[in-house]
């Protein structure tokens, strides 16, 4: 079996270990590698603790994830939780001084083509997050997959059988629509290890991490990102032997 991708997304949750400071990220990313973790992705935070996409907080982001963990690939997020307006949000992004590897890019987002023309422009790769079946069909019809360098099956349900069927449906949309770029799967809580666990069956990358989930497998609370990481390693070690 090809190498399959551990993606680690360190933060943008409540909780004790959730990172917010430059020095902090790059210490949860490095920690994350040891770990295991291929793929780096995370928020940038302001001085009030908000997260941001301002260029100020994301270039500080960057440049210590990139210092603690050279060669480790990483992707920023460009959600519009973070800002809604989609020209307000295309004209932070444009700011960037220091530009990350990858942005992931919610395709049912207002003004996602926009930004991810911008983005592409400057040289930085897309993952296309699908969190539903309609952002599925979304990118498909926007004809954007042969410019990406993977996508991220997201599907938000709480119980970890709909979340599991969720992830399956969006896996069919793009396969029968001849799309074959790398996947990589999450879910949300304790369902992410559901979502995992069928990636890795289907023979597709994972991601885990304090954004994703707090919790272990056997729902026990994580202490942070590395103990995440290192669960999610074993259920790949697993899935990946020969």
């Amino acid at each position: 079996m090809a190498q399959l991708l551990l993606g680690a997304a360190l933060n943008a949750r409540e909780h004790p270990a959730n990172a917010r400071r430059p020095e902090e990220i790059a210490a949860q990313a490095r920690a994350a590698v040891v770990a295991g973790a291929h793929v780096l992705h995370f928020h940038a935070y302001d001085e009030s603790g908000r997260q941001t996409l301002a260029a100020g907080p994301c270039a500080a982001a960057v440049r210590a994830v990139r210092a603690a963990c050279p060669g480790v690939p990483i992707s920023l997020t460009t959600s519009a939780d973070i800002e809604a307006d989609p020209v307000r949000r295309l004209a932070l992004v444009g700011a960037w001084t220091e530009l990350p590897d990858l942005v992931t890019a919610n395709q049912g987002e207002r003004g996602i083509a926009e930004l991810c023309e911008l983005l592409l422009e400057r040289g930085v790769g897309i993952e296309a997050g699908l969190l539903s079946a309609a952002d599925a069909e979304l990118f498909v019809a926007s004809g954007l997959a042969a410019r990406c360098v993977r996508v991220l099956v997201e599907p938000l349900d709480p119980d970890p059988q709909r979340a599991v069927e969720h992830a399956a449906e969006i896996e069919r949309i793009l396969t029968e629509a001849g799309i074959e770029l790398e996947q990589m799967h999450h879910g949300e809580g304790i369902a992410s290890w559901a979502v995992n666990e069928r990636a890795l069956r289907r023979g597709h990358g994972i991601r885990t991490g304090l954004e994703d989930t707090a919790v272990l497998p056997d729902g026990r609370l994580a202490a942070d990102n590395a103990e995440l990481v290192r669960a999610a390693a074993r259920l790949y070690a697993a899935a990946t032997a020969t």
